[in-house]
């Protein structure tokens, strides 16, 4: 039986060195999981209006820089974040429409959802990561995942 204490004591060193290892980790992995995912084309969880493929994609750069790829039209815009707060700056909607839309794309009601969803995101107030989505939220809160392509 006196051959086992030494085992156990060297269990028990391997054991407290693995936990004082994960515990030593998971501030650096938290701090991951809670970072603003930039540079990265984030997509808007909603449902296709209209049978389209076409889903709004809000992508920001570290410099703040952004471009909102609404239903219809794109928009550029300035994005501040800081700890849990956001800031979102948006042009004006343009009057035309991008030349590549295909026809009856861009119906009175995916028209209405490109005002709807930038009022959305000028009105954010925080952001935080949640199970893998970026959410924002103010008046309304907005789901963006990020593209898998």
């Amino acid at each position: 039986m006196t051959s086992l204490r030494p085992f156990h004591g060297g269990l028990r060193l391997v054991w407290n060195t693995a936990m004082a290892a994960l515990v030593l980790l998971m501030p650096a992995a938290a701090t991951a999981a809670d970072e603003f995912p930039f540079d990265q084309e984030l997509i808007l969880e909603a449902k296709r209006i209209g049978g389209l493929k076409r889903l709004p994609i809000l992508t920001v750069e570290p410099n703040g820089n952004a471009v909102v790829d609404l239903w219809c039209r794109t928009v550029p815009g300035r994005v501040q974040v800081t700890d849990g707060a956001i800031k979102v700056e948006a042009a004006p909607l343009p009057e035309e429409l991008p030349s590549m839309m295909v026809t009856g794309q861009c119906t009175p009601e995916r028209m209405q959802a490109d005002q709807d969803l930038l009022a959305a995101l000028t009105q954010a107030t925080e952001w935080r990561r949640q199970n893998g989505a970026l959410v924002l939220n103010g008046p309304t809160v907005l789901r963006f995942r990020a593209s898998s392509h």
